[in-house]
């Protein structure tokens, strides 16, 4: 059954994406920020020039910064950064959505403290729901321009996967479907400090035999915790594991690579915070890993290098070099 009108929750540059994705199936769209300055910007200048310049919208999408409005929905696609997931979540539970409304998360961490994926903070809001996640290597300037671009969904119940799924489906965004929502999720979340950490090696103008070993020894650590936390070993060798830590690693629009290369250059954490707009993910993430590691007693040496990088309890140069000395192993 085709989705007949559609929340998108987050008007930075991926949920507008998808809302653009989605409306080239001229699907209804109502596009929420909790910003009322930046909605009203949004709606006269019909263009994100904030996150997406030069992107036309179009001019049959509403606009608002009211959750009210969004009670007739029957998809409701969640893309806030993972550490307004909660208050977003706990707002929308007092709107009086409809009982068939179908929940979407597309963003990519694990909540600090709680260890919770996006789903996982939704089901506590919204346990009658069906819920579901979308992964994969998709950076918004891309998917906006109509770039091809393969996703994962993933959810516990199949038919909501297919329903999703056609529902996404253009000539360019191609998603695939997965029973794996734990992977899936994980994934996408943890290849974020794998992406920080491949903008250090860039930061210390290091070269490709530095990037591969990282990404390759990465994947290895991220599969090793996300399957601890749940996941299957497949998912990551798929779009939403290896695809997204590759897209993320290497990509120039990656705001954690850029983080990272920062980072690398000996710039501070704070001072970087405060020069950008948009949300690096594998910030908050790296913590909310290594608590998760440490809990499970998951050996994880480059997110504990990120962790004490990111505190300033190491120079870049230091953390490669604990790296390095450990001791040998079989691969």
């Amino acid at each position: 059954m085709t989705f007949q009108n559609i929340g998108i929750l987050g008007a930075g540059g991926f949920g507008t994406a998808l809302a653009l994705v989605l409306h080239e199936n001229r699907l209804p769209i109502a596009l929420w920020g909790h910003d009322p300055r930046q909605i009203a910007a949004l709606r006269e200048q019909r263009e994100n020039v904030a996150y997406l310049p030069g992107v036309p919208l179009p001019e049959s999408w509403g606009y608002t910064s009211t959750l009210d409005d969004l009670a007739g929905c029957d998809l409701l696609v969640l893309v806030t950064p993972s550490k307004a997931t909660r208050e977003v979540a706990a707002r929308l539970s007092t709107v009086a959505l409809r009982d068939d409304a179908v929940l979407l998360s597309c963003t990519k961490g694990v909540e600090r403290g709680s260890g919770k994926r996006m789903s996982e903070i939704l089901a506590e809001f919204f346990p009658r729901h069906a819920l579901a996640a979308l992964s994969g290597p998709s950076h918004a300037e891309e998917v906006a321009r109509q770039a091809p671009t393969a996703v994962v969904i993933g959810s516990a119940d199949p038919a909501t996967g297919v329903r999703l799924q056609k529902a996404f489906t253009t000539r360019f965004f191609r998603p695939y479907t997965s029973d794996d929502l734990a992977g899936v999720e994980l994934g996408g979340a943890l290849k974020n400090i794998f992406a920080l950490a491949a903008g250090v090696c860039d930061g210390l103008g290091f070269g490709d035999n530095t990037k591969a070993a990282l990404v390759t020894r990465g994947l290895a650590e991220m599969t090793r915790l996300g399957v601890a936390l749940g996941g299957r070993p497949e998912t990551f060798g798929g779009l939403s594991g290896i695809g997204d830590l590759m897209v993320t690693c290497f990509s120039p629009h990656s705001r954690n690579h850029h983080v990272g290369e920062r980072l690398g250059r000996g710039e501070t954490l704070a001072a970087i915070s405060a020069s950008m707009r948009m949300v690096a993910e594998g910030v908050p993430t790296t913590y909310s890993a290594q608590e998760c590691a440490r809990r499970l007693g998951i050996e994880t040496p480059i997110i504990d290098q990120m962790r004490a990088l990111l505190d300033g309890t190491t120079a870049p140069r230091d953390a490669l070099a604990a790296l390095l000395r450990r001791e040998p192993r079989p691969e």
